[in-house]
C-alpha cells in the first residue's frame, strides 16, 4: 500500500528532541466516536522506550458511549473480563509537528491485543482490512474529505454553560462562496490553514458555506489510510485552535433547521503503475466497467452501510429534502441531488458519496465506500442508469431516516457480515443501540416547549 513520505521522519524527531525544540509527543488513536484518544509523553521517554514498544490504554476506549460511559454489550470489553489494556504502536509514517501547541509533536496509533493480534473493531484496523482487500487487486485506493464546520463567537465553556442556546454565529448570513463573509473569519481560517499545512497537510482552499457561520476547508487528496489519518487530527486540531482564539466551532452533522454540516469523501482507485481504474476514455461517460460495478456497489449497499456514513442520532436530520443531503439511494453525473455524484473526468473521475455529515467517523466511511464497491466488482453488479433531475422527486429508493433503521439494516446485512466479520457488525451495532437508548430516555427542550404548560 502505497504510503507518502511522513512529515517528520524519527530521526528529525530526535534532533529536535536534543536541540529542546519538541518537548512533548502525543501518541493518538480514532474511536469510534472519531475523536483522538491517547498519552502525552515527554519526548526523551518516548524515544527511550515508547516509539519501539508501544504503551497501553484501557480497552474500554472502544466500548463507551460518547460521554465515557461504560456500557453493557460489548464482547471485547467488559466488567466481567474486567476492563483490561490493548497496546497502541505507533504508526512512524504519521509522526508530524503540532504547530498549534509549542514543543510537540504526534504520532497516529494502531491497537493489537497484548499477543500482538490486532483489535478488529478498530476504525483504523478496520479500514487497514479493506485496504488489503484492495490491494490483492493490484489497486490504491485513494481518498479526499471535505468537512464542513459552524464558527461561533462564544468560547465552548459557555456554549456548555448555557446548554447551546443563544450562541452567536460567526457570520449573520449565508456566506456561500463570500470573499465579504469569509473575511469576517479569515484569522481563524488563515490560522488553521497555516497551522495544518505546518502539520505535513496540503491546504487547498477555504469557502464559506450556507448556513450561519458555516465554512469549508479542503485538503488535497492522498492515498485512503493518509486522508483518514489526517481527517481525525485536523478535526482535533481546528477545534484546539478554535478554543485558543476564543471562538467554538462545530461538525455536528445538523446543529439547526438550515443546512447541516456535511463531509463528502471522494474515492478514486490507481492500479500498480499508478493509472487510473475508473476511467476509459472509449466508454460511455469515461467510465470503464471496473468503475461502472464500483458505484453499483454502493448503491447495492448504502442502506445497509448506512451506520457507517451516519453513526449517530444526529445524523439522520441532515437528510431532507432540498438541503443538499442526499435522500435517494441515487447516482447521476454531478448531480448534487443524488446520494452517489461522479465528478472529474480522466485521470481525475471519481465518485463523491454525500451521505456522510460532519460527524462521521473517516476510517469507517472509507471502509464501508471500499467494502460496497468491492462487492459490486466481485459480483459484476450493473450499473443503473443515473439520475438526471432532481433526485428528491424520483421514485428511488430512500436512505435510512433513522438511527434505529440504519442500524437494523446494518445488522441484518449479509454483506456486511461477509465484509467485516461478524465481530465488527455485533461491535458497531451495539455502539448503535448504546446511542439509541440515550436519546430514546431524554428528554428534550422541545418536549418541554410544547408540553410543559400547553398539554
Amino acid at each position: 500500500m502505497a504510503r507518502r513520505t511522513p512529515p517528520l521522519s524519527t530521526d528529525e524527531l530526535r534532533v529536535l528532541v536534543e536541540r529542546g525544540e519538541i518537548d512533548t509527543v502525543v501518541l493518538a488513536f480514532t474511536d469510534m466516536q472519531g475523536r483522538l484518544q491517547g498519552k502525552r509523553f515527554a519526548a526523551p521517554f518516548f524515544l527511550d522506550e515508547v516509539l519501539d514498544h508501544g504503551t497501553e490504554g484501557c480497552n474500554y476506549l472502544l466500548a463507551v458511549d460518547t460521554d465515557m460511559n461504560t456500557v453493557d454489550g460489548y464482547a471485547m470489553s467488559s466488567w466481567e473480563q474486567g476492563y483490561g489494556d490493548f497496546a497502541l504502536h505507533g504508526d512512524p509514517a504519521t509522526l508530524r509537528r503540532v504547530p498549534w501547541h509549542p514543543g510537540t509533536a504526534m504520532v497516529t496509533a494502531d491497537l493489537a491485543w497484548h499477543d500482538g493480534s490486532p483489535v478488529t473493531a478498530s476504525p483504523r484496523q478496520i479500514l487497514r482490512r479493506q485496504l488489503e482487500r484492495v490491494a490483492e487487486r493490484g489497486w490504491t485506493a485513494f481518498v479526499g474529505t471535505e468537512l464542513e464546520f459552524m464558527v461561533f463567537t462564544d468560547t465552548y465553556e459557555r456554549a456548555w454553560d448555557t446548554g447551546y442556546r443563544g450562541l452567536t454565529p460567526a457570520n449573520r448570513y449565508n456566506v456561500d462562496y463570500s470573499i465579504l463573509g469569509t473575511g469576517r473569519v479569515e484569522p481563524l481560517l488563515r490560522r488553521i490553514r497555516n497551522d495544518m499545512g505546518a502539520a505535513g497537510m496540503t491546504v487547498e482552499s477555504a469557502k464559506g458555506e450556507c448556513n450561519l457561520g458555516q465554512h469549508e476547508i479542503a485538503f488535497r487528496y492522498a492515498d485512503a489510510l493518509t486522508t483518514c489519518d489526517q481527517h481525525s487530527i485536523y478535526k482535533t486540531g481546528a477545534k484546539e485552535i478554535a478554543a485558543q482564539e476564543g471562538v467554538a466551532l462545530t461538525f455536528m452533522a445538523k446543529y439547526d433547521e438550515r443546512e447541516g454540516n456535511s463531509c463528502h469523501v471522494h474515492l478514486s482507485l490507481r492500479d500498480a503503475e499508478g493509472a487510473p481504474v475508473f476511467a476509459d476514455p472509449a466508454a460511455p461517460g469515461g467510465m470503464s466497467d471496473t468503475m461502472r460495478h464500483f458505484l453499483a456497489g454502493q448503491l447495492a449497499t448504502l442502506r445497509e452501510f448506512s451506520l457507517l456514513h451516519a453513526p449517530n442520532i444526529n445524523s439522520y436530520k441532515r437528510f431532507r429534502p432540498g438541503s443538499f443531503a442526499p435522500t435517494a439511494v441515487a447516482w447521476g453525473p454531478d448531480n448534487r441531488t443524488c446520494a452517489l455524484r461522479v465528478v472529474g473526468h480522466g485521470a481525475s473521475l471519481r465518485l463523491e458519496n454525500r451521505l456522510p455529515g460532519g460527524d462521521v467517523n473517516p476510517y469507517l466511511a472509507v471502509a464501508g465506500m471500499i467494502a460496497a464497491g468491492l462487492h459490486g466488482v466481485e459480483h459484476a453488479i450493473e450499473l443503473p442508469e443515473p439520475c438526471t433531475g432532481n433526485a428528491y422527486a424520483s421514485d428511488a429508493e430512500q436512505v435510512p431516516a433513522t438511527l434505529r433503521d440504519a442500524a437494523a439494516l446494518w445488522a441484518g446485512s449479509a454483506i456486511a457480515r461477509a465484509a467485516f466479520g461478524d465481530d465488527v457488525v455485533d461491535h458497531y451495532r451495539t455502539m448503535a443501540r448504546v446511542e439509541q437508548d440515550a436519546y430514546d430516555t431524554a428528554v428534550t427542550d422541545w418536549e418541554r416547549y410544547r408540553s410543559f404548560e400547553r398539554m
